[in-house]
């Protein structure tokens, strides 16, 4: 398609020049009228744009700075939480061993007293070997003889008894019963427990022991 200076340049020159001289008078015409009618409202619109451009741009900047503060305050969060659960467990494996440490004094008599057991040596904590380089875990362990028969008493603390500590104890004793054969006397110490807890032992042939009979 050609521009109109091209078609124009086609015409002859008596024509040629007086359209010429028209379509420059409409231009400065144009022009002119654009420039007093519009050019102070266009101004104003540029004008708006741009502040609301720069408002938006503002609050951009609000929202990324509160989620960089929010950040900040999620991840101390994160790091008080694995502080705590560090804590939390450490306090726990020290209840836990204060326990098992205190059974290790007691029990010795109590298990004279209430089942005629005599411990061999001493209860310990333990690591009982079932294959190279894998052993089992115990919390309370030790060699007794009644009767004239040898026993291993196997024992676990655990600060709150519960029913599913019962049933992990009895799979851990099992265990172990596969590698050393001799008959176990089992035993759990707690500072508490359910009765319904103490029933579900007693009918598991478990001895339950209090910390205050300590």
């Amino acid at each position: 398609m050609i521009s109109y200076l091209e078609a124009i340049e086609q015409l002859p020159t008596e024509v040629k020049l007086p359209l010429m001289k028209a379509f420059e008078l409409f231009k400065e015409e144009i022009a002119e009228t654009v420039k007093k009618s519009d050019f102070d409202a266009l101004k104003a619109v540029v004008g708006e744009l741009a502040e609301a451009q720069r408002r938006t741009e503002q609050r951009i900047e609000e929202l990324t700075e509160a989620q960089r503060r929010t950040e900040e305050v999620v991840r101390s969060l994160v790091i008080s939480q694995g502080e705590m659960r560090e804590q939390i467990g450490g306090l726990a494996h020290t209840v836990g061993y204060r326990l098992e440490d205190e059974s290790f004094k007691a029990l010795p008599a109590l298990l004279k007293r209430d089942m005629d057991i005599k411990i061999i040596g001493r209860l310990k904590r333990d690591f009982i070997e079932i294959a190279h380089e894998k052993y089992l875990e115990v919390n309370i362990w030790g060699e007794a003889r009644r009767d004239g028969r040898e026993y291993v008493i196997v024992g676990e603390a655990k600060s709150q008894l519960k029913k599913k500590d019962v049933d992990d104890f009895i799979k851990l004793s099992d265990r172990i019963k596969k590698y050393i054969t001799k008959d176990q006397i089992r035993i759990l110490v707690t500072y508490n427990t359910s009765p319904q807890v103490q029933k579900y032992a007693k009918e598991k042939d478990i001895k339950i022991y209090f910390s205050y009979e300590f």
